[in-house]
């Protein structure tokens, strides 16, 4: 534990944090002197997690769908560290660009209902669950955003839609929430990650980079580089910090390393009418 940290003794709640953007902010909320509690789905990443992490982390197996679950890693978080200062929303699937023209409707109603049911409504769910535990500590809520809630084309028009809603929400609760709890979101670009898409598509085995390769990432980032996910964690303990961040509520940083400001560009794949 770091004792010079910018978060030293804040208990954090991170819900999908067992593998990419989520293991990432575990390992440096940690380096940060903080107490991480993790809301994770895989009984396989949560045995991980308490291996790697010898009993500094609190896991709870559950799903951000379910608002029992939700309340349980809360729950944990209190018991075991007696507060919560700062829940983060992340866990998410993509929808791997699958693309209005060629998706079967049925597949995109079921799809829209669980892709949503994950990105928004779990979001929604840990949110009512960590908000009366964040209001006595004057804490703190992260969303994880997307390049896909700035814009389009970092996804289809599911995951698109469900990154758009989530800044929605964002800018409600922190309105609601205010003065006792700071509300902001953090949209990184493309990274190496676990993200996988919905059972409905088909998508539950893939992962987001069998679709896309570094190279590609890199070449369109005006920063040119292909970001690792330890490299957005920043913005996230900024905006946890209660030092560094009196200031910032319904903010979302769009972590993109320059992706908006390409500038205009031929369009690929649009219709021929």
């Amino acid at each position: 534990m770091n004792a010079g940290g910018w978060l030293q003794g804040e208990a954090v709640l991170i819900t999908g944090g067992g593998s990419g953007l989520g293991l990432a902010l575990v390992e440096r909320f940690l380096a940060e002197g903080a107490k991480p509690s993790v809301l994770e789905r895989s009984p396989e990443k949560c045995e991980e997690l308490l291996r790697k992490f010898a009993g500094d982390v609190v896991v709870t197996q559950g799903d951000v769908r379910s608002g029992a679950d939700n309340l349980k890693a809360v729950a944990a978080t209190v018991a075991r560290f007696g507060k919560l200062d700062c829940f983060i929303g992340n866990a998410a699937v993509w929808d791997h660009g699958a693309r209005l023209l060629d998706t079967d409707i049925d597949k995109l109603e079921k799809g829209f209902d669980e892709l949503f049911a994950i990105n928004v409504r779990g979001y929604l769910l840990g949110a009512k669950a960590a908000a009366p535990e964040l209001v006595k500590s004057c804490g703190s809520m992260i969303f994880t955003l997307s390049n896909s809630a700035f814009y389009p084309e970092g996804g289809g028009p599911l995951y698109t839609a469900s990154k758009h809603a989530a800044t929605g929400l964002i800018r409600e609760l922190a309105f609601e929430l205010a003065p006792k709890v700071r509300v902001n979101g953090v949209g990184p670009c493309g990274m190496k990650t676990d993200l996988r898409g919905p059972v409905a598509l088909g998508q539950q085995d893939t992962r987001i980079m069998d679709s896309r390769s570094p190279d590609a990432i890199k070449a369109i980032l005006p920063l040119q580089f292909f970001p690792e996910p330890a490299e957005f964690t920043g913005p996230f303990v900024l905006l946890a910090s209660r030092q560094n961040n009196q200031t910032l509520t319904g903010v979302m940083i769009n972590a993109d390393a320059g992706l908006g400001i390409r500038g205009i560009r031929n369009v690929a794949g649009g219709l021929n009418l």
